[in-house]
């Protein structure tokens, strides 16, 4: 039962974690068992306290007898959307083979998600986003739709995800609501590990209603004097003696992470473990951690700290070539410093690199100057629009550089703001306008901003929308068909927001302002159709007379057309008027015979 190491060449004990382990391996028994029962369980705690371990003989229990899949967490990517559920499933199908090349296995990821795919697939990030705002809860449902399906064709399942105190907001909430489904069999294992100090806010929220849900949920303590003992004979030799052991406990505080660095120390400077030596601990120990562990990384040179810091600003999954990028050194010089990082145990692995501990990540980018931070966010920003990876993967550094009025970054801030709308992200839609805001934008944009900020805020919050949208509307460079676009929307949002009556008066004054046309057809629908769904109508009989008079002619040309058809079909069955007209009139408002693109229930144009 190792300690995790990636770099390490000693195994160590995972000690002190018996009833964890135990929970564990029950449930891949019962996960890979006849009756394949999956589940869920939680491992929280401090940093460093082993959870990462944890999780590593999880999947050592699993490995073999199941198909095994991780994502983790990361500091400085918390606000891009489904960073986590990406990294979970993404590999699974976009490796996958399509049906036309294999006889049997796997199916491609068309296959797999079926209708789902124009929905799903953005939010993966295997299809591009369409021009429609997604439905945030149409993604979840298609993401548990995707896990039922690669659990019947890859058998059961494990997802391992570590670090969730920096998931994403949208993979948590869709973790929360597949973990509440009802028991059902579905043979798939969910472990979810992450750090007590660093959850707040709606991630504390997720994270507790995940704990809620699961079938273990273990906060992680300390290891005692004894265990460590333990550790430090396992690696330096039964030789160690009682008090140097007693002295690693005190330096460490029985932090499993910090004791396993401190006798990796021990055992590269040579230092003899026995009491005489003792003394020497607290200096060690000091350089694995905090300002310590920066005067390490320091003595390894200007040019090896700068490649650090860049790392540190990528954050996880770190892009060599984004690194070189950051740091603005050559290939050559990049690798000498990766190599000097990796010899110190501060990163591991090629291309893409990754820090050993977070507690390192998290120490080496609190050790940048802010000026200096603010800046290379900047830059990042540059370098990941520039490498093709969109205005949404740059989003996490444009939120970081400071205000200076720059019409470019609202532009990218404004289309990383649209990417997330279409993969069923509001929030990290609305982070992203709201610093535009902050920018700010020219005031020729400024309405713009308005309005695209009230659409991300509309499903879940229509009171913030209206005073977004009202906003707009006071602003004094409003175009006439933008205007259109921000009464239609405030009128969904006064309706959200169970302020029926006003959507309709809103309509009915933009109305009578409207020259003839589209726009004012368009408008005169939406005031027919939230006039109509008031709970007491002032004269029923007169809204309808009005109803039937606009919509007689219409051949349903266009969508506005369309909806007024389907208003007077309904309005006419609602007052038990001619069955076979009402038909023919709702005919009228359909294309071969379906309902159109774009007048769905759940669409963001026209949608109730």
């Amino acid at each position: 039962m190792p300690v995790y190491r990636p770099d390490d060449s000693v195994t160590l004990p995972l000690l002190e974690r018996e009833p964890e382990l135990a929970a564990a391996a029950n449930a891949v028994d019962a996960l890979c068992g006849s009756k394949r029962s999956g589940g869920l369980l939680v491992y929280r705690g401090a940093a460093g306290l082993g959870k990462t371990a944890l999780l590593s003989e999880v999947r050592r229990l699993a490995t073999g007898r199941c198909a095994v899949w991780s994502a983790r967490g990361g500091e400085t990517v918390t606000s891009v959307p489904f960073h986590v559920v990406r990294q979970l499933l993404q590999p699974v199908l976009t490796d996958a083979e399509p049906a036309s090349e294999r006889a049997d296995g796997p199916t491609d990821a068309r296959e797999l998600l079926g209708d789902r795919y124009e929905i799903v697939g953005p939010a993966l990030g295997i299809a591009p986003p369409g021009e429609q705002h997604a439905d945030p809860q149409g993604v979840r449902d298609g993401l548990d739709a995707l896990v039922e399906r690669l659990a019947a064709v890859h058998g059961p399942l494990v997802l391992l995800v570590d670090d969730a105190q920096w998931a994403d907001l949208e993979t948590l909430a869709w973790l929360t609501s597949f973990a509440e489904r009802p028991a059902g069999g579905l043979p798939v294992l969910i472990v979810v590990a992450y750090r007590t100090e660093e959850a707040i806010g709606e991630t504390e929220w997720f994270l507790q209603k995940i704990g809620a849900a699961a079938k273990l949920l273990v906060t992680l303590s300390e290891l005692t004097s004894d265990a460590t003992a333990e550790l430090a004979r396992a690696a330096l030799g039964e030789h160690a003696d009682d008090p140097f052991c007693r002295e690693v406990w005190a330096v460490t505080g029985g932090n499993a992470y910090e004791t396993v660095e401190l006798l990796a120390k021990v055992r590269d400077s040579g230092l003899e473990p026995v009491e005489a030596f003792a003394g020497e601990l607290r200096a060690l120990g000091a350089s694995a951690r905090g300002t310590g562990l920066i005067a390490r990384l320091e003595e390894l040179g200007t040019a090896t700290t700068r490649f650090a810091w860049a790392a540190a600003i990528l954050g996880t999954d770190i892009s060599l070539d984004l690194a070189i990028s950051l740091s603005g050194m050559s290939h050559e010089e990049a690798a000498k410093c990766a190599e000097r990082l990796r010899a110190a145990r501060i990163l591991v692995g090629m291309d893409p690199l990754e820090f050993v501990h977070p507690l390192i990540a998290g120490a080496v980018y609190r050790a940048i100057p802010p000026g200096v931070r603010t800046a290379m966010h900047g830059l990042a920003a540059w370098a990941v629009s520039r490498s093709g990876r969109g205005s949404a993967a740059a989003a996490p550094h444009l939120l970081e550089v400071h205000p200076d009025g720059d019409p470019e970054l609202v532009e990218q801030l404004r289309e990383a703001a649209a990417e997330h709308l279409a993969v069923g992200a509001p929030d990290a839609a609305r982070r992203c306008l709201e610093r535009a805001l902050i920018e700010p934008p020219l005031e020729s944009v400024r309405p713009q901003v308005l309005y695209e900020l009230g659409c991300a805020t509309l499903l879940t919050s229509p009171a913030t929308t209206v005073g977004h949208l009202r906003a707009a509307l006071d602003t004094a460079r409003l175009d006439e068909g933008l205007r259109v676009d921000v009464v239609f929307r405030l009128a969904q949002a006064l309706t959200h927001n169970n302020q029926t009556g006003d959507a309709a008066h809103v309509v009915a004054t933009e109305v009578a302002r409207t020259e003839e046309g589209p726009d004012r057809m368009r408008l005169q629908g939406a005031h027919f159709l939230w006039e109509g769904v008031q709970a007491i109508e002032e004269d029923g009989p007169e809204r309808s007379r009005r109803l039937a008079r606009l919509a007689d002619g219409l051949t349903g040309r266009d969508n506005t057309e369309r909806v007024l058809l389907m208003l007077r079909a309904f309005d006419g069955t609602a007052r038990g008027e001619s069955a076979e007209e009402n038909v023919q009139i709702g005919e009228r408002a359909l294309i071969d015979g379906r309902l159109p693109p774009g007048v769905g229930w759940a669409d963001t144009a026209w949608g109730f």
